[in-house]
C-alpha cells in the first residue's frame, strides 16, 4: 500500500489502546469499537493528519453522552474533560445536539443509535464539519489551529456504557463523499471480477474456437482451456481476496448483483460455480480468509443496514449468505471455523426494530394508531368499542398485516440458513452440517451459561428471542420430515426428550443444577440404581476423583479468571471483545483467552474422569455422527433406556439435542426478555390511555384545542410480540417440557438427574403465555389448553414437596407457581380435575407441620383455597386500602376470591381420619403464630418509640416491611385456624382426642392475647395504625379482627365446652369482644374530652364485607359470653396461690408427673410433652401423667 501524503502512523488506523486514552474503556479485539467503562473515558486513534482533506465514519451504538471528532497530541483528557473541552480539540455531541471547542452551542442534529456520523477535516482551508447519514450538519468550526507541529488524530470521548465502531477506511465508507477527500487508510486497487464470461464459454471440439454457453450447466470438469484462463485470473485475483476492503467493496458486490436479477437463489448457479473456482485455484488459507471476511462483511451490512419499508436491504444480504451457506464446502469450513467461532451468526436470526418511525416508512404503512381495550379478569372488556375506534383497529389491524407479511419474509430466509445448517445428508467431504453446527451450538450455549454476569460475553436477551423462534421453525420442519419418511416415530406435536439423556453423559449439561443437586453428588449416591435401572455402570476408581479439594480449586481458579479482565481494564488494555455494541466480529484469540471461555477451551477436569459409563463419554469437539445418532447396536444419545421408557423411537437422536438446546435457551434468557417486552407493551398503554384521558379532557373544553400529532406518538409496537405465531412457539415448548417432566418422573429416582431448568421453563413459560401476551391472543384459544393446564397443575402439586427435588430455589419456585395457580379460577379448576389420588396426596403435603421447612408459601396456598368462605372474607382488597391504586392489579394476591370446596373437603376427611397429623399440623401453627404476632407487636413498640422522638428519625424501611408481612402471616395463619375449624371442629371440640383439650386451650389463650392487643384503647396498635407509615398499608383493624372473630363464632356459638376454656383462660376479657360491635369502655367514655369525636371500629360499618347473618352471629355470641362470664364469676371459688399452677399461675393444679410427682395443670404439661419429655423441674423423663385432685392429695398424705 501506498501510504498518502499528509498522514502520520500505521497504514492500518486503529484505536491507539496502548497509551492514547484516558479512563476506563473496552476496546473490541479488532481496534475499532469501543465502549464506556467509566464516568467519561476518552481514546484517539494510532494516526494523526497535518494537511489535505480527511473523512472517517463512526457507527453510533448507543446514543448517550459522547463528544465526537479530533484532538492533537498535546490534548490532556480526564475524567471530567474530554475531547471538545481542551483547546486544539474539536467535537460534536448529537446526545445534546451541540458543537464543543472549549465552549458549547447548538449545532447539528440528534443522532440515534444505528446512526453513521462522519467526520470531515480540511486541512487546506483550516475547517471542521459533520454529516449525518450522509447528510450535512454545515461547517462546525473554521480557522482551526494549523502548522508546524500541529496534526490531528480522531478521537472520541463517552461516558459509561455508551459504544461506538469506527471506520478510518479499512471497510468501504457508508457514506462517501467528494473525490480529494480520502480515509485515513489509503486508497486500495479496484477490480472488478470478470469471471461470468469465462463460464459462459466452452471449447467446441468439432469447430475448433470458443463458443457461449448456458453458465447453469458449467461444470469443473471436461472444460481446461477455461480452467486454464481462470487459473491465471485467480493468480492475480486472489491475493486480494484476503483484503476487507475489497471483500466488502468488491466481491460482495458482485456477488449481489448476480441475485438482483431476481428469482429464487437457487437460480443463479453462477455464486456456486465461483465458490468452485475459489476452492479450486485459490490456496486453502486464502479461501478461508475470503470466507471469513465475506461473511463478517455480510453480517455487518445485515445489521447496519437502515430498515426500509419492504426490509428490502435486509431480505438482500440474507438471500447472498443462503447462497454462500449452499455451497458444502464452504458452509462446513464456515460452521466450523466462523460462524460461531469469529461472528456472532446469531445477529443473521435478529430482525432490529426501526431507529425512527419516518425513515421506516412506518407512517405509511400504518397510518392510524390503536391500543386494544384492556380485559377486566373475567375476561370481559371494559366496554363497548365506538364506531370510530372500531374504523381506527380495522386500519391498524391492516397496516400491521401488511408489515407482518414483509417480515415473515425475512423470517423465512433465516429459517432457511438454519435447514441449510442442520441438513445432515451432506456428508460428502467429511461429517455432516447437523453434527457440526450440534457441537458449536452446545459451547455457545454453555458460553451463556457459564457467564450469567459477563455482559460482553453474554448473547443479548433479544437476539437469543429471534434465535429461538426460527430454531424452533427448522427442527419441527427436520421432526416432521422424518417422521413422514419414519412413520413410527412421534410427531413434533408429541416431542420430548427422554430421561436418559440426563444421566448417560452423551449431552454436557456443563455445571447446571440437576433436580438432586450435584451431578457427582448423584453418581455415587445413585450407582446402584442406575446399574440396574438403566444398565449404567460407574467406575467406582474414577467416582472419587471428584472431591471437596477439587471443587475448592475449581473455586480458586475461577476466581483468579474472572480477576484477570480486571487487571486489564485498570490497564486499560484491549480487553475481550464487548461484541454486541460494536463490531459484529468476536477475534479468535481472545475468545479463547477470555475468562468466558477457559472453562471451553480447558474443561475444569476431563469429562471422562466424572463420566466414564459403559460407552466412552465424549467432549463435545470429540463427538461424532455415531456418537450422537449410534448405530450397530450402538444407541448412541439413547444410551441406558430405563425400562418405564417405551421402545418406541421419538425422532434422530440428533433433533433430540437440537430440542434440549432450545429449552436451555428459553432459561438463559428468552424468558427475561418477553417480561421485558411485556414492561414496554404496559408503558405504551399507560401512554395510550393518559393521551385518550386528555383528548377526552379537550373535548370536554369550551374552546377547540387542536391536537394533531399527539396519537403519531402511541406506539406501533403492540405487534410486536403479540403474533400468535411467537405464542404457540412458547406453548410448544411448554407441552414439551410437561412430557419430558412427566416421561422422567416415571425413572423414579434417576428423576433427581434432571436437570433444574426444565421445570423452569415449564413454570416460566406458562406464565409468559398467560401475562406476556396482548389480551387479543388469549391462551384459552390454544389446542388442548385444559388439557396442558390440568398437566401442569398435576406437576406443581406432585413436585413442589418431591424429596428427590433438593434445590431449595427450585422448590420456591414451585411453591410459589402452585400458590399463584390457585388464586385464579381457570387455573385452580384444572387442580381440581387432577386425578383425587393426587389431590390428596398434595393436601396432605400441605398440612405437614410448619417446622424445618419453609411453610409461608403452603400457608398461603391453604389461605386461597379458603377465601371467599370465611367470616368477612369475600373481599379482594381491603376495605381502607379501596380508594388508592394497586402498584399491580395483576397480582395473584389481587384476583377475587375463588375457593375450592373441594379441596377443603379432602383437608377436612385428612384431618379427621389422621390422628397424628391434625395435633402436629395444628401445633405447628399455633406455633407460628404465637412468634409472628410476637415479633410483629415488639417490631410496632420500637416503630411508635422512634415515632415520639423529638428529633427528626426515618424508621427503615425494611423494618416496616418486615413488620407488616409479620401481620400478614398472623391474618393469614389465623384464616387458616378458622378454615380447621370450620371444616373439621371436631379436632377441638371432641374431647375423646387425646389432643383436643391442650388444642382449644392453646387456641384460646392465643385468640385472647390478639383481641387484648389489638382491642385495648388508646393502645399501641392503635397509634401504629392511625400513623398510616409507606409499608404498613396492610396493618389494620379489619383484617386480623374479622378472622378472630370467624374462630370465635364457630367455636362458641353451639358449644359450651368451648366457652368454658375461654372464660377460663386468665387473659379473657369481655370488653374485647364488645369492642368488635363498637362497645367502649365506660372508663375511656368518661376519660375522654367532651370534644373528642373518635369513630370506634366496629363490625356494623362493614355491611358491604359482612352480611346481617355473621352480625347476627357476632351479636349472639357477645350475648352468651356476657351471661356465661357473669355465672363464672359468681361460681368461681378464689385459689390459693399454693394451688395453682406453678407454671402459668392460670390454672389450678390438676396433672401429677410420674415418676417425680411434681405437679402442674394440665394444659402446661400437656403442651409440654409435645415437644420435651423431661420434667420441668427435675429433668427427669416423665414415664406417664395422672389426674391430680386436692383431695386424692390429702388421702395419700
Amino acid at each position: 500500500d501506498q501510504v498518502a501524503e499528509g498522514r502520520l502512523g500505521p497504514s492500518t488506523v486503529v484505536l491507539d489502546h496502548t497509551s492514547g486514552f484516558e479512563g476506563l474503556l473496552l476496546v473490541d479485539d479488532d481496534l475499532l469499537g469501543v465502549i464506556g467503562h467509566s464516568n467519561f473515558g476518552s481514546i484517539r486513534a494510532t494516526t494523526c493528519v497535518y494537511k489535505g482533506k480527511w473523512i472517517y465514519e463512526v457507527l453510533i451504538s448507543s446514543q448517550g453522552l459522547m463528544q465526537i471528532g479530533w484532538c492533537t497530541l498535546s490534548c490532556r483528557f480526564n475524567q471530567e474533560e474530554g475531547v471538545g473541552d481542551t483547546p486544539d480539540s474539536y467535537a460534536y455531541d448529537g446526545n445534546r445536539v451541540r458543537k464543543w471547542n472549549v465552549t458549547t452551542t447548538n449545532y447539528g442534529k440528534s443522532w440515534a443509535a444505528g446512526d453513521i456520523v462522519s467526520c470531515l477535516i480540511d486541512l487546506d482551508e483550516g475547517t471542521i464539519a459533520f454529516c449525518l447519514n450522509g447528510i450535512s450538519l454545515g461547517t462546525a468550526f473554521d480557522n482551526i489551529t494549523r502548522g508546524a507541529g500541529m496534526a490531528y488524530f480522531p478521537a472520541i470521548s463517552l461516558s459509561f456504557k455508551e459504544s461506538v465502531a469506527f471506520n478510518f477506511g479499512s471497510r468501504p465508507l457508508r457514506y462517501p463523499l467528494a473525490a480529494g477527500r480520502g480515509g485515513l487508510k489509503g486508497k486500495e486497487p479496484v477490480l472488478r471480477p470478470s469471471l461470468e464470461p469465462c463460464v459462459s464459454l466452452g471449447l467446441s471440439l468439432q469447430e475448433g474456437k470458443l463458443v457461449e454457453k448456458d453458465t447453469s450447466v458449467w461444470q469443473l470438469q471436461g472444460e481446461p482451456t477455461v480452467l486454464i484462463t481462470l487459473a491465471h485470473i485467480f493468480n492475480y485475483f486472489a491475493p486480494l481476496m484476503c483484503k476487507v476492503y475489497l471483500v466488502e467493496d468488491v466481491l460482495m458486490t458482485f456477488l449481489l448483483s448476480i441475485l438482483e436479477r431476481g428469482g429464487a437463489v437457487e437460480a443463479h448457479p453462477l455464486i456456486q460455480q465461483l465458490l468452485d473456482l475459489m476452492w479450486l485455484l485459490m490456496e486453502e488459507y486464502e479461501v478461508h480468509e475470503c470466507l471469513k471476511q465475506l461473511l463478517m462483511s455480510l453480517l455487518r451490512a445485515y445489521r447496519f443496514s437502515p430498515i426500509i419499508p419492504d426490509l428490502g436491504l435486509q431480505i438482500h444480504y440474507l438471500r447472498l449468505t443462503i447462497a454462500v451457506l449452499k455451497h458444502e464446502k464452504s458452509r462446513k469450513y464456515l460452521l466450523s471455523n466462523v460462524l460461531f467461532d469469529v461472528l456472532r451468526s446469531v445477529v443473521f436470526f435478529y430482525i432490529k426494530s426501526p431507529l425512527r418511525v419516518e425513515e421506516a416508512g412506518l407512517q405509511e404503512l400504518i397510518p392510524t394508531t390503536w391500543w386494544p381495550n384492556r380485559f377486566t379478569k373475567e375476561s370481559k372488556e371494559v366496554k363497548e368499542e365506538s364506531a370510530e375506534e372500531r374504523l381506527r383497529r380495522r386500519a391498524y389491524e391492516r397496516g400491521c398485516q401488511r408489515l407482518k407479511k414483509r417480515i415473515e419474509v425475512v423470517e423465512g430466509l433465516q429459517v432457511q440458513i438454519l435447514k441449510l445448517l442442520l441438513n445432515n445428508k451432506d456428508r460428502g467431504g467429511g461429517e455432516a452440517s447437523r453434527y457440526i453446527f450440534l457441537n458449536k451450538f452446545r459451547k455457545f450455549l454453555q458460553e451463556n451459561a457459564s457467564n450469567r454476569g459477563n455482559l460482553t460475553v453474554l448473547c443479548p436477551p433479544e437476539y437469543m428471542v429471534c434465535f429461538l423462534h426460527r430454531l424452533i421453525a427448522a427442527l419441527r420442519f427436520f421432526w416432521d420430515g422424518h417422521k413422514a419418511k419414519t412413520p413410527a416415530t412421534l410427531s413434533s406435536e408429541e416431542a420430548y426428550i427422554p430421561p436418559q439423556l440426563f444421566y448417560n453423559g452423551k449431552v454436557d449439561y456443563f455445571d447446571l443444577q440437576r433436580l438432586g443437586g450435584l451431578l457427582s453428588h448423584l453418581k455415587k449416591t445413585l450407582k446402584d440404581d442406575l446399574a440396574a435401572k438403566a444398565n449404567v455402570l460407574i467406575d467406582p476408581a474414577e467416582l472419587q476423583a471428584v472431591t471437596m479439594d477439587d471443587l475448592d480449586e475449581d473455586e480458586e481458579s475461577a476466581m483468579s479468571a474472572a480477576q484477570r479482565p480486571s487487571a486489564a481494564l485498570a490497564i486499560g488494555g484491549a480487553l475481550a471483545r464487548p461484541g454486541w455494541l460494536s463490531s459484529p466480529t468476536l477475534g479468535r484469540a481472545n475468545r479463547f483467552l477470555s475468562t468466558a471461555a477457559v472453562s471451553l477451551m480447558n474443561p475444569r477436569r476431563p469429562l471422562g474422569t466424572l463420566e466414564k459409563i459403559k460407552v466412552r463419554t465424549l467432549t463435545v469437539e470429540q463427538r461424532t455422527e455415531e456418537d450422537i445418532e449410534g448405530s450397530h447396536g450402538n444407541e448412541g444419545l439413547l444410551l441406558g433406556r430405563p425400562p418405564e421408557e417405551p421402545e418406541q423411537p421419538i425422532t434422530e437422536n440428533s433433533l433430540l439435542e437440537v430440542l434440549d438446546g432450545i429449552v436451555m435457551m428459553y432459561n438463559l434468557s428468552v424468558h427475561q426478555q418477553l417480561g421485558k417486552m411485556v414492561g414496554v407493551s404496559d408503558d405504551v398503554n399507560e401512554y395510550a390511555m393518559a393521551l385518550k384521558d386528555t383528548e377526552e379532557k379537550i373535548s370536554r373544553c369550551p374552546k377547540r384545542v387542536s391536537i394533531s400529532g399527539l396519537p403519531a406518538s402511541s406506539s406501533d409496537s403492540s405487534s410486536i410480540h403479540e403474533k400468535r405465531e411467537k405464542m404457540q412457539d412458547i406453548y410448544w415448548l411448554l407441552r414439551v417440557c410437561i412430557r419430558t417432566i412427566e416421561h422422567g418422573d416415571r425413572t423414579g429416582s434417576l428423576f433427581a438427574f434432571m436437570p433444574e431448568f426444565y421445570l423452569s421453563v415449564a413454570m416460566n413459560s406458562y406464565s409468559a403465555l398467560k401475562n406476556y401476551f396482548s389480551p387479543v391472543n388469549s391462551m384459552e384459544e390454544l389446542p388442548g389448553y385444559e388439557e396442558t393446564l390440568m398437566r401442569l397443575a398435576a406437576i406443581l402439586a406432585k413436585h413442589f414437596a418431591d424429596s428427590r427435588i433438593v434445590g431449595t430455589d427450585i422448590r420456591d419456585s414451585l411453591m410459589q407457581a402452585l400458590a399463584s395457580y390457585v388464586c385464579y379460577p381457570h387455573s385452580l379448576r384444572a387442580v381440581e380435575r387432577i386425578p383425587e389420588e393426587q389431590r390428596i396426596s398434595m393436601m396432605k403435603n400441605l398440612l405437614a407441620p410448619y417446622e424445618q421447612r419453609p411453610w409461608a408459601q403452603t400457608n398461603w396456598i391453604l389461605v386461597r383455597l379458603w377465601r371467599g368462605c370465611g367470616f368477612g372474607y369475600r373481599y379482594t382488597r381491603l376495605p381502607h386500602l379501596l380508594k388508592t391504586k394497586p402498584e399491580d392489579a395483576s397480582l395473584p394476591s389481587l384476583q377475587k376470591p375463588c375457593p375450592s370446596t373441594l379441596l377443603q373437603r379432602h383437608m377436612a376427611d385428612l384431618l379427621r381420619s389422621d390422628r397424628d397429623l391434625a395435633p402436629s399440623f395444628l401445633n405447628s401453627v399455633l406455633n407460628q403464630l404465637n412468634w409472628a404476632f410476637s415479633e410483629f407487636i415488639g417490631m410496632i413498640q420500637e416503630i411508635q418509640q422512634a415515632a415520639e422522638r423529638l428529633e427528626r428519625n426515618f424508621v427503615d424501611s425494611r423494618q416496616l416491611k418486615v413488620c407488616a408481612t409479620c401481620f400478614d402471616l398472623s391474618v393469614s395463619l389465623l384464616r387458616v385456624l378458622e378454615m380447621t375449624v370450620t371444616l373439621a371442629p371436631e379436632i377441638f371440640l371432641d374431647w375423646n382426642r387425646p389432643s383436643s383439650e391442650l388444642l382449644l386451650r392453646r387456641l384460646a389463650q392465643l385468640l385472647n392475647q390478639v383481641l387484648n392487643r389489638v382491642t385495648a384503647e388508646r393502645n399501641l396498635f392503635d397509634r401504629v395504625v392511625n400513623l398510616r407509615l409507606p409499608g404498613l398499608e396492610s396493618v389494620d383493624h379489619y383484617p386480623i379482627l374479622v378472622a378472630v372473630t370467624g374462630i370465635l363464632v364457630r367455636l362458641l356459638v353451639d358449644t359450651d365446652r368451648a366457652t368454658a376454656v375461654l372464660l377460663a383462660d386468665p387473659c379473657f376479657q369481655l370488653r374485647s369482644i364488645q369492642y368488635l360491635l363498637g362497645h367502649a369502655e365506660p372508663s375511656a367514655l368518661a376519660a375522654a374530652p367532651p370534644t373528642t369525636e373518635k369513630r370506634h371500629f366496629s363490625l356494623h360499618t362493614y355491611t358491604d364485607y359482612i352480611s346481617t347473618e355473621e352480625l347476627a352471629k357476632v351479636d349472639k355470641m357477645l350475648s352468651h359470653l356476657s351471661e356465661e362470664s357473669k355465672q363464672a364469676a359468681a361460681t368461681t371459688l378464689p385459689t390459693s396461690e399454693e394451688d395453682l399452677c406453678p407454671i402459668c399461675y392460670a390454672h389450678p393444679i390438676s396433672a401429677i408427673f410420674r415418676p417425680c410427682s411434681h405437679k402442674s395443670c394440665k394444659a402446661c404439661i400437656n403442651q409440654h410433652l409435645m415437644n420435651n419429655k423431661d420434667c420441668f423441674f427435675c429433668k427427669a423423663t416423665i414415664t406417664g401423667v395422672d389426674d391430680f385432685t386436692k383431695a386424692h392429695s390429702s388421702m395419700s398424705s
